[in-house]
């Protein structure tokens, strides 16, 4: 794979740039900008004068419409406003939170603190599951309009299609890759098929979308999340499942902590356990297309350099194999 040499957009935000685009919504900057970890959009920290820094987070350009946008900071906000410890853009006078400058779009966001969290404390589990029910609550009773689904197309047949057609999987690998994900797709629809998701046996809510440990900053008051801007339309069980590892039985006892904590505030449908493995599926392969999809944004080839690499793909397909048995195994068990 080769890299692409073309100036990328993401090029324009040099610190002068960055600063002018805060300046445009009446802070001065003392000129200390922080690059923070991001890779689909780019977020800064940013010193204000005689007061706190602030999070400011530039928008990929031709990802999301703004209506997109304008719905992941109204969900934010109507979590922050419950009292659920998520963290919403800052409002202008006007009560605006979405902003442009010289063709960006950007979100200027409260700096908060924290630590991934300890997910092997189990009193950490009910902790999150707590929150999550919480999230999940007011997350029931509204839709997104504007903001797409979790579904099998989207995060599977779709992104496969694009992976075959961008020609990244190597020669000698590229039928075994294909063949393999063609047929882990009919495993996760049958996944799909035994929840009863196209019966409407299984609620679509909003969610969080992309609940993993980073996106979780952890103090001794408890979790903050962070970075609402994968929210989606799906299963509860996607916000859940990426807090679960290790073998069966030490997800089992996970989930089951989750599980108590979360049945607090919201209830939860067991028909959603028949999720978890195609989700993870699903993850796995929308993720490699991610990859492939921002190859030209130089950042990538530079952090993920694996990608690259011929061992990306054989250990992708070990990687499905294993699944492909995880998916043939019962469900995990939820003793509540």
């Amino acid at each position: 794979m080769s890299k692409e040499t073309n100036q990328h957009p993401f090029d324009a935000l040099t610190p002068d740039f960055i600063m002018d685009a805060i300046e445009s919504q009446n802070y001065r900057c003392d000129c200390r900008i922080l690059t923070l970890n991001s890779y689909e959009n780019r977020v800064y920290q940013v010193g204000i004068e005689d007061v706190e820094p602030i999070i400011v987070k530039f928008y990929r350009p031709n990802r999301w419409t703004d209506a997109a946008i304008q719905e992941e900071h109204d969900f934010a906000e109507a979590l922050a406003q419950s009292e659920i410890p998520a963290i919403a853009p800052l409002r202008d006078a006007a009560g605006n939170s979405l902003f442009e400058h010289a063709g960006f779009r950007f979100a200027i966001y409260p700096r908060r603190g924290g630590r991934t969290p300890d997910l092997e404390d189990l009193d950490n589990l009910v902790w999150m599951g707590r929150f999550l029910g919480r999230i999940h609550a007011i997350g029931a009773t509204g839709d997104f309009q504007h903001r797409p689904a979790l579904d099998i197309e989207s995060f599977g047949r779709e992104p496969f299609l694009y992976i075959m057609s961008a020609n990244v999987v190597p020669g000698d690998l590229h039928e075994a890759y294909s063949t393999l994900v063609e047929d882990v797709l009919k495993q996760v629809q049958a996944g799909f098929d035994r929840a009863g998701v196209a019966e409407g046996k299984v609620a679509q809510i909003r969610l969080h979308g992309d609940c993993h440990p980073g996106n979780i900053l952890w103090t001794d008051g408890g979790p903050h999340f962070v970075d609402f801007d994968d929210a989606r339309t799906g299963p509860a069980i996607q916000d859940l499942w990426m807090l679960l590892s290790g073998e069966r039985a030490q997800m089992t006892g996970q989930i089951d902590e989750i599980l108590s904590g979360y049945s607090e505030f919201m209830d939860f449908n067991p028909r959603e356990l028949h999720l978890i493995e195609p989700l993870r599926t699903l993850r796995m392969i929308h993720y490699s297309a991610w990859l492939a999809r921002r190859w030209d944004d130089p950042t990538f080839p530079m952090h993920f350099p694996w990608f690259a690499e011929p061992r990306y793909w054989e250990e992708q397909i070990l990687a499905l194999r294993e699944q492909a048995a995880m998916m043939n195994e019962p469900p995990l068990q939820w003793m509540g």
